[in-house]
């Protein structure tokens, strides 16, 4: 049978193994989710409340040992990993859970004598969740939870990188006590995904990936009557106007370009800076990013560990050069990060000025520790800017003036708009992309339409 092997950035060394599943596996797999659904179904709101929870309750109670493992696997350093779990996993799927009586409640109509009118939002069946590496525990929560609630089977297939994120899902829900084969995770190929998506026991999918993974969803769904969530890639700006606070703004901006070394799919990679302070915010960023520590990412003292492996690194390396052979000026000397070296996944923090968009850098996703820094003359500027792309997931402002800020967001084409922060997601707002970052919704009272169906009740009553 064939095996996956995941190289940890850490090393290159194998750090798991894992046998993929065979055609009687899948199968077996997909007939459980449907019978295991039927009975599913039936049970109550506070019934699967209670096990989400206790599910939650096993990820806190093993953080530091989830952490540990997601550091050898995809290489975020140590002193980060456990709060994916303790932070972002948790709020997420506890505010999923808390909003789940109020999200699949019967949608009233008006009444009219005689009849009883209501819209009921039926759970769809068996959810495929396809899940990323970058944020594995993040990315997958927003549709594993809010599926169960809503009365779902879920099977779970993740990133060749972090296959023991899905075996940690599984451990979670037996020690909460989920009813076997609510919840499954499958070792697959890609073509196994292609297959498992045609297959008619399939009622959704939600997809994290890359626009190229995305567009291979889309073309498995195309001969069925379903549809996919697709969270896709971002280039997402960040436009700094004359009056931020600019400590605020360059310390906030640099961790947003620099977090998980840049491989974050709302992650800065190009900002706009008002011409009056550019100046002044350029020096800044580059003497806070100089501050990093590149390294091992095992030791507390890492700030900033490998990427993923040694070709996304060489990719971003390859945008660096072509933007400084078109006249850009990179500003950081990657000598001052000793691990940083050509053919290893371990890459210096870049931040690259006289930047322009006939760049790849500033167009293309890079989706590395590299940020390009472009000065604008005023806000029409800055918006023609950051609508320049082809992906839109989010953008922000850094400003004193929340009139500007909401008039500016209104006309950025883009899924979220903050003000004062970035790369954050916030579970009470939709969570969706444009233009090539995607379609759908995760998140919020909205995420949850996606995993059902409203079925109406037209009932009349007998005088």
């Amino acid at each position: 049978m064939p095996v996956q092997k995941t190289i940890s950035p850490v090393d290159g060394s194998v750090y798991v193994e894992r046998t993929l599943a065979d055609a009687d596996a899948v199968e077996l797999a997909l007939d459980s989710a449907v019978v295991a659904q039927k009975e599913w179904r039936k049970t109550t709101l506070s019934e699967r409340e209670a096990i989400c929870r206790k599910a939650v309750e096993y990820f806190l109670n093993n953080a530091d040992e989830i952490g540990l493992e997601l550091t050898w696997q995809m290489g975020r350093p140590i002193r980060y990993t456990a709060n994916e779990i303790r932070k972002g996993f948790q709020e997420r799927a506890n505010y999923m859970i808390s909003i789940a009586g109020k999200a699949l409640a019967d949608v009233e109509v008006e009444e009219i004598s005689g009849f009883k009118r209501f819209i009921r939002r039926d759970p769809l069946g068996v959810v495929f969740v396809v899940a990323p590496w970058n944020y594995p525990y993040l990315t997958s929560v927003n549709s594993v939870i809010p599926a169960i609630m809503a009365g779902n089977s879920v099977i779970l297939k993740h990133a060749q990188q972090t296959p023991l994120c899905a075996e940690r899902y599984a451990r979670a829900f037996e020690y909460a006590g989920l009813p076997e084969g609510v919840f499954q995770y499958l070792h697959v190929s890609h073509e196994q995904v292609a297959q498992i998506i045609g297959d008619n026991r399939i009622d959704y999918v939600a997809f994290t990936g890359s626009v190229e993974g995305g567009h291979a969803v889309q073309k498995a769904i195309n001969e069925r009557f379903i549809v996919g969530g697709l969270e896709l890639g971002g280039k997402d700006p960040a436009y700094v106007r004359a009056d931020a606070n600019l400590e605020d703004a360059v310390e906030n901006l640099v961790d947003g370009s620099f977090f998980n070394s840049g491989q974050s799919c709302c992650g800065i990679e190009r900002i706009y800076v008002h011409r009056n302070v550019y100046e002044q915010f350029v020096g800044a960023f580059a003497e806070l990013t100089k501050t990093y520590t590149l390294g091992d990412p095992t030791s507390g003292e890492t700030t900033l560990g490998p990427m993923v492996r040694t070709a996304a690194a060489e990719f971003a390396q390859k945008q660096i050069d072509e933007a400084i052979s078109q006249g850009a000026t990179a500003l950081i000397d990657t000598s001052l990060f000793p691990p940083h070296q050509s053919g290893t996944p371990y890459m210096a923090p870049q931040v690259l000025v006289n930047v322009n968009h006939s760049m790849q850098i500033m167009t293309e996703e890079t989706f590395a520790p590299v940020v390009g820094i472009m000065p604008v003359e005023n806000d029409e500027e800055a918006i023609r800017l950051m609508n320049d792309s082809q992906y839109g997931l989010t953008a922000s402002i850094w400003t004193a003036d929340m009139d500007a800020a909401l008039q500016i967001g209104e006309q950025v084409e883009t899924g979220t708009w903050f003000m004062n922060r970035c790369d954050y997601l916030d579970p009470a707002l939709a969570w969706t992309g444009v233009k090539k970052s995607g379609r759908g919704c995760t998140l919020s009272t909205i995420g949850y339409e996606a995993l059902t169906r409203p079925k109406s009740f037209h009932l009349k009553i007998n005088a």
